[in-house]
């Protein structure tokens, strides 16, 4: 099994690495010092999401950042571990074999689901769950129907992915989509996004994961989930409205919630400063280094 290579101009590349676990070839990003916080990107993202976050959080944290099976640079085998349940479990085996017990989660829309699936399943919970944007119901949008529509394609036609990543792997069609979820990136952050959609098997490991997308186990389990948690919500979010995110919020003992105007569905990457301002204080509150002495 070979392990993934990474673009040298990659954001984070520096920090990039290949570990092999439970037949998968992850690409791994880690940095800093201090208690692991473990960040989960989104359905058709990968660990350049985080490239205005990381840096900040490895000041006083260890951040681990991970491409999930099938996107950016880490494998998909088996399909089955894209679900939902499927990433977990890979996730949970990952940790183990790198020998990490994360202080805090990060994840971001369906990477926020994750963490929230996540967290009772770890040996040790986190202490602090921060879900951004997170992909708690339906999509809404042009993901709405893009994906169910390209994801049922799929499993009728294996060259499906091929023909999304020429059809969509555009300059104009990549703005048209990330603009679709009410965000702006500058042209910097729109060239990555290109880069991914363009690739046939990032696209064939995204749909993959909607084709197999089921969120009532989790949705039952919220309740139950005590670990602090804050909900981060960018108001002019097209994808994933603000207010099935907050419903959710209301389900569970220890939820936050706090809404950042002016942003929308990538509110890290187009607003880092306003999102770390929330973020850190939180996460250094909850699961930061324990006092000297």
């Amino acid at each position: 099994m070979a392990l993934p290579r990474i673009p040298s101009d990659w954001p984070g590349a520096a920090a990039s690495r290949g570990v092999r676990s439970g037949g998968i070839a992850w690409h791994v990003q880690e940095c800093g010092s201090g208690p692991t916080v473990m960040l989960i990107h989104g359905a058709g993202a990968s660990t350049h999401t985080w490239r205005h976050i990381a840096p900040a959080l490895a000041l006083d944290f260890t951040v681990l950042a991970v491409d999930l099976p099938g996107q950016g640079f880490t494998t998909l085998p088996d399909p089955s571990a894209a679900s939902l349940a499927g990433m977990t479990a890979a996730l949970v085996r990952l940790l183990a074999d790198m020998g990490r017990v994360p202080a805090a989660l990060v994840g971001h829309s369906a990477g926020a689901a994750i963490a929230l699936n996540l967290a009772p399943e770890l040996p040790a919970p986190p202490r602090a769950i921060v879900a951004i944007n997170p992909s708690l119901g339906s999509f809404e949008g042009i993901a709405g129907w893009l994906y169910p529509v390209a994801a049922r394609l799929l499993a009728l036609n294996p060259l499906v992915p091929g023909a999304f990543a020429r059809i969509f792997g555009t300059e104009r069609r990549v703005e048209g989509l990330i603009a679709s979820t009410g965000s702006r990136l500058d042209a910097g952050g729109l060239a990555l996004y290109r880069r991914l959609v363009a690739d046939r098997t990032h696209v064939a490991g995204t749909l993959a994961m909607m084709a197999r997308w089921t969120l009532g186990p989790l949705l039952d389990r919220l309740p139950a989930i005590a670990v602090p948690t804050l909900f981060i919500l960018g108001e002019g979010d097209r994808a994933v409205p603000p207010a099935q995110a907050e419903a959710q919020a209301r389900r569970m003992p220890d939820a936050t919630v706090v809404r950042m105007p002016g942003s929308g569905h990538l509110v890290h990457e187009e607003a880092a400063p306003a999102v770390l301002d929330v973020m850190l204080p939180f996460l250094k509150a909850h699961a930061g280094r324990p006092p000297a002495g």
